[in-house]
């Protein structure tokens, strides 16, 4: 029997970490996952406005750690990057290493590709709504998809969050969708935001996709086929 297969997810959230750990929980519980959290990343990008040198430098020597990672000469199988403000950092450890590395949305943005039509995208973390737009917009592209993308900030949900208010976090992020009107799909953009799917499906009639279960439906089927 093989030996299951060993993910690195690497965090600049706390409030990402338990949303991963659920999916692959319900997902892919043979899955051997380890964890790597830099919650400073996402406060200095916040700071600082924009994605800089070393920003991406610290990504690099994240994702060289995380692949040699592993008693006995094992090494990582796959990285799954759970911060999804971090687009081109996240593409330069692509480049750089020789595993699988995957960013948070990418497979959550091929299914909504593949629905077509009006793709709503949420956010709860202002520094995610250009870069997650332009990623979207970039694979429709690159998959010839047809899609028109409305991207809305879900205003004080992360704070909420953070307070110890999961319910108005929710709420919050179910109201900001149900302003988009009609819709083919909606995606929760960030891992903290899969909390909320129940209680934007009960706001929004389409699909709710959320970014966490997307990515590990993705690896499984990439090791167990």
């Amino acid at each position: 029997m093989p030996a299951p297969a060993r993910i690195t997810l690497v965090h600049a959230l706390r409030e990402s970490m338990v949303p991963i750990w659920d999916a692959f929980s319900d997902v892919w519980p043979e899955a051997k996952t380890f964890n790597l959290l830099d919650d400073s990343l996402s406060a200095d990008l916040a700071e600082e406005g924009e994605l800089t040198d070393q920003i991406v430098d610290r990504f690099l020597t994240l994702g060289r750690y995380a692949k040699n990672s592993g008693a006995k000469g094992k090494t990582t199988d796959a990285i799954l990057f759970t911060c999804s403000a971090f687009g081109p950092a996240i593409d330069a450890v692509k480049r750089d290493l020789d595993i699988p590395v995957f960013t948070p949305n990418e497979a959550a943005f091929e299914e909504a590709a593949a629905i077509g039509g009006h793709t709503g995208l949420v956010v709860t973390f202002p520094p995610s709504a250009p870069s997650l737009s332009k990623e979207l917009s970039d694979l429709a592209e690159k998959l010839s998809a047809n899609i028109k993308i409305s991207t809305v900030l879900a205003d004080g949900a992360l704070a909420a969050l953070q307070a110890g208010q999961p319910e108005k976090h929710d709420e919050i992020i179910a109201e900001t969708a149900a302003t988009l009107g009609k819709v083919d799909s909606i995606v929760l953009g960030q891992f903290s935001m899969a909390r909320a799917a129940q209680e934007t499906s009960h706001r929004v009639d389409a699909p709710i996709i959320t970014t966490p279960t997307a990515a590990v439906h993705r690896l499984r089927t990439l090791f167990d086929g």
